[in-house]
């Protein structure tokens, strides 16, 4: 290439010379650092001791501080019947019960919950004596895919109890009356878990199946 006027650097020299300076300040210094020291990654984190009881089950784990319940119970449990979905908390596919409530698993760590009643979608029923909310989504057919089903199912559980203990939702008029089980309310209350397939209509079908049936035992 010619020369620029007044150098003797070819316009190719400094094309190459700038492609190079832009690069080298694209790349972070500490990374820059990390590379010509050759310094190793950091070691992972001593294991902790965490105890919880999972369908009944008492267990003892070592995981690092940073796992997630649902990882516990997936990886280390290999308890694989609850899902991970968004990971993140806004698919409701990791519910589980936790002392009797509904959380997200993705969202908690397995340590913080020592000495925890833990009850996962395994832990409901089986196929051979299937929980009355199991039966009720088959019969009603409350899912496709099936892998929303079991955050569906624990959620579900969950919502007629708190709807039998009282407690209010945002859709509940009367914040001093005992909210009914109606449509509107089991819609709000399931409204965190999330079913990509879109069998909403069959999933309120069968919550309000067996939560008229536990309403007549109760009168």
């Amino acid at each position: 290439m010619d020369e620029l006027p007044g150098t003797k650097i070819s316009r190719r020299d400094l094309l190459i010379a700038g492609a190079l300076s832009a690069t080298a300040a694209a790349i972070p210094p500490v990374a820059l650092a990390k590379a010509q020291d050759g310094a190793a990654p950091p070691a992972s984190l001593p294991p902790v001791k965490c105890a919880l009881t999972v369908n009944a089950a008492r267990h003892e784990l070592n995981v690092d501080a940073r796992t997630s319940l649902l990882d516990a119970l997936r990886e280390h449990l290999h308890l694989t019947g609850t899902k991970k979905g968004c990971d993140h908390g806004q698919c409701g596919a990791c519910t589980v019960l936790l002392d009797g409530r509904r959380i997200n698993s993705c969202l908690t760590l397995a340590v913080m919950h020592e000495g925890a009643q833990v009850t996962t979608i395994e832990g409901l029923g089986n196929p051979d004596r299937l929980h009355p909310m199991q039966a009720a989504f088959v019969r009603h057919d409350g899912y496709q895919c099936g892998y929303c089903t079991p955050g569906q199912v624990c959620s579900a559980v969950a919502v007629l109890d708190e709807i039998s203990q009282g407690k209010p939702s945002h859709v509940t008029a009367d914040l001093t009356a005992r909210p009914m089980l109606s449509v509107e309310e089991i819609r709000e209350r399931m409204s965190g878990n999330i079913c990509r397939c879109g069998a909403y209509s069959n999933i309120v079908d069968a919550i309000v199946e067996v939560g008229s049936g536990a309403a007549g035992r109760a009168a």
